[in-house]
């Protein structure tokens, strides 16, 4: 591609991501993670009761096509994750800034389309097992070369982004990100669920690391766990039902505050 094509391609991928209509797209995206985390929350709460469900993205987005009206909601979060997820694309390729919120950018902009792509799966009748999931690919990567290392690596990375969240709870980081019109501020309810919400995503991805942990150090990738048996370990836990809850009702609280970045988040 010679430098014409690669400025006019700029160019273009600028304007796509300054449309309004993607912003309001995007904006989709986050009403639909706010409905996934309300759901997750909802399932690990009645795990913790004694009751079933998988308490992971796929187990919620299967609740979810079960509810009433839950078609239409989940082709709505087709839509919006995908276009969160193009959103992020282009405002990691394209737009100045610091490298680290590029690839900030970039990884979410996976993320997103995963969840995109997993809640398409569902709204088309199939089926997903986050569980099995997570073992084949821990058993791939163990065949792999270094393949210890990698599923070490793979947990420390799930380990970092735990207390990173758990930073960006206690320290409201997540209020950089956020805008409000005139001299408003955001409501003291939307900070209070972030910081209790981003404190409970980090307790349940730092159990996901450390299993990550313990499956490269033995090689097993049975070790491994995915987010719903995460949950099901804690909920086995001395006061394990009280913990399970607590993070249950952190999930809940981290989905309305993904509410509240649908209309606040600076985009």
């Amino acid at each position: 591609m010679n430098d014409i094509a690669r400025t006019q391609a700029g160019r273009t991928a600028r304007q796509l991501s300054d449309h309004p209509w993607l912003e309001r797209l995007a904006r989709i995206g986050f009403l639909a993670s706010g409905l996934l985390h309300l759901v997750i929350g909802w399932v690990a709460a009645r795990i913790a009761l004694g009751g079933e469900g998988e308490a992971d993205q796929g187990g919620a987005l299967q609740e979810v096509r079960d509810a009433p009206f839950g078609g239409v909601l989940l082709w709505g979060a087709v839509l919006g994750f995908l276009a969160l997820a193009l959103f992020q694309l282009l405002d990691g390729l394209v737009r100045r800034g610091e490298l680290t919120d590029r690839v900030k950018a970039l990884s979410r902009s996976v993320l997103y389309a995963v969840l995109g792509g997993t809640a398409l799966m569902v709204a088309r009748g199939g089926s997903t097992d986050g569980e099995e999931t997570t073992t084949d690919v821990t058993a791939t990567l163990l065949q792999a070369p270094m393949g210890r290392f990698l599923v070490g690596g793979m947990g420390l990375a799930v380990v970092g982004v735990a207390i990173y969240h758990a930073y960006k709870g206690g320290s409201k980081k997540f209020l950089e990100t956020l805008t409000t019109t005139g001299s408003g501020a955001v409501g003291t309810g939307v900070v209070a669920a972030g910081m209790v919400g981003y404190l409970a995503k980090g307790v349940a991805l730092l159990i996901v690391g450390l299993f990550f942990l313990v499956a490269a150090w033995t090689a097993d990738p049975e070790e491994a766990r995915g987010l719903d048996q995460a949950l099901q370990t804690l909920a086995q836990q001395p006061f394990g039902t009280v913990l399970l809850l607590a993070v249950a009702l952190g999930l809940v609280l981290y989905g309305v505050y993904s509410f509240a970045r649908a209309r606040y988040e600076r985009l």
